[in-house]
């Protein structure tokens, strides 16, 4: 998918993270590939005369949700068999993703530019000003695996919208989802080269691709050592977005609908296997109501559907990773030798799944209290005092999306005002989001603000033209 007639550097075997069946195989590039990509990027990018034109973008990415739209079911089963996300959840992702695309057509209109208050003081009389949109310059972007479809929609659909050519690196356990996206935006009319797929060999390529002076704009989605370790390495002058990984909590505070919490609880803390970035992953109940709500969400996991992410039935599928699971088992291990009671689940299962698993007052200095699982676990914490939960809530490096469950209004504005997170959800799951929402990590959890609206102004400067005239 790079622009070169070179031939590739190798090959890399894409297989089922369920049953390890191959899938595809797909090139891989070298550095001397990436430094190509990034000739053909810079160039287009500095000949303004080939800047494609608001009209051209709008119908390039109207033609490509279109597309998808009659792909639906295609699209749905590659990321699913790609991915590992059940079928259901995979087929609300490639929706999700055509809106998405739909939202990025439709910022090319909504985001403008805007008239500056010139001629207000002496020294701006006889002046007018106005900024317009221009793309920052090459978008790097380096994508995450855990929604193969829409996580590259939200960084290559801002790009083409505002512009800018785009360098894409999947992850490299589900790049056909992103290859495919690619395809029919091509399709759809976009020049090749103003968006090329880069599956790098090794990590000293990817941070070659990253870091090279040409670099305009590189987003990130992915771990948190790696993408302020790469931020830490970008070219002067590059600006960046950085998404990593939270630890979310939920509170429960009387007044509220148990039900209704526990029903949330269990999609946000068991969706996608728990690999989400603001998967509920801590839940603070209050001291009497903590077991009989641990026991209630252990009986809904222990009913849980686990199996083949294609199969319509299945409600928990994979991790992506053999190591996952293991390293997984090992941290629910070390809770419960340190005392967590363990109420369902906590143990592995064929085919690279692991039980869905609710533990109850694991140490807070546990890894399962202090690290992203990124698993199918939450653990629920007994408490006396809301203001000690709120602070144990707070005490990580980490920050991202949280929740409160009560029907207290004044409750709920306390814990939106305590609560260290960038959104707080009121009486949902942590793990809702909407593609016009705004989603930023906090502290170590990111840099910058995701969210298409957000990302498409990143990807953009204001331009302003000042005019002077005797008479203004």
């Amino acid at each position: 998918m790079l622009v070169s007639d070179r031939p590739a550097a190798g090959e890399l075997v894409v297989r089922s993270p369920y049953d390890g069946r191959v899938l595809d195989r797909v090139a891989s590039c070298d550095e001397q590939h990436v430094d190509e990509a990034l000739h053909i990027a810079y160039s287009l990018y500095r000949d303004r005369s080939r800047w494609l034109s608001k009209p051209e973008r709008i119908g390039i990415l109207q033609r490509t949700a279109d597309i998808m739209q009659l792909q639906v079911e295609e699209l749905t089963l590659l990321a699913a068999s790609e991915g590992g996300k059940p079928y259901a959840d995979s087929k609300v992702e490639v929706i999700r993703a055509i809106d998405g695309v739909r939202l990025c057509a439709e910022g090319i209109r909504s985001h403008t530019g805007s008239v500056i208050a010139l001629g207000t003081t002496p020294a701006t009389t006889g002046r007018s000003a106005f900024t317009q949109k221009e793309p920052i310059g090459v978008v790097v972007a380096v994508s995450a695996f855990n929604h193969p479809l829409n996580l590259i929609v939200h960084q290559v659909g801002p790009a083409v919208a505002s512009g800018c050519p785009v360098i894409v690196k999947p992850a490299a356990d589900t790049p056909l989802s992103c290859i495919r996206f690619v395809e029919i935006l091509r399709q759809a009319g976009l020049p090749e080269a103003w968006c090329q797929v880069a599956l790098t060999e090794d990590r000293a390529t990817a941070e070659a691709l990253v870091t090279d002076a040409r670099v305009g704009f590189f987003s990130f989605i992915g771990s948190a050592r790696v993408g302020w370790m790469l931020r830490s390495r970008l070219a002067p002058g590059a600006r960046c977005a950085l998404e990593h990984g939270g630890v979310a909590p939920l509170f429960l505070v009387p007044p509220y609908r148990p039900d209704a919490a526990l029903a949330a609880t269990a999609k946000g803390g068991f969706y996608h296997a728990g690999q989400v970035c603001v998967s509920v992953q801590r839940v603070f109940a209050p001291r009497a109501d903590a077991r009989s709500f641990a026991t209630a969400l252990a009986d809904i996991a222990g009913k849980l559907v686990v199996g083949a992410p294609e199969d319509p039935a299945t409600e928990v599928g994979p991790l992506i990773r053999a190591g996952e699971v293991e390293r997984v088992d090992t941290w629910v291990d070390e809770a419960v030798a340190a005392g967590a009671e363990i109420l369902s689940g906590g143990k592995i299962l064929d085919n690279n799944c692991y039980a869905p698993t609710v533990l109850l007052n694991p140490p807070a200095d546990a890894k399962v209290s202090t690290l992203e699982v990124f698993g199918p676990v939450v653990c629920v914490y007994g408490y006396d005092d809301l203001d000690a939960a709120i602070a144990q809530a707070n005490s990580l490096p980490v920050a991202f999306q949280a929740a409160v469950f009560t029907d207290d209004v004044d409750t709920a504005n306390k814990l939106y005002r305590q609560l260290d997170a960038s959104a707080v959800m009121v009486n949902d799951h942590t793990a809702f989001r909407d593609d016009v929402m705004p989603f930023a990590g906090l502290r170590e959890s990111g840099l910058g603000v995701g969210g298409i609206p957000y990302t498409l102004e990143d990807m953009q400067i204001d331009k302003m033209l000042v005019t002077r005239s005797a008479e203004l």
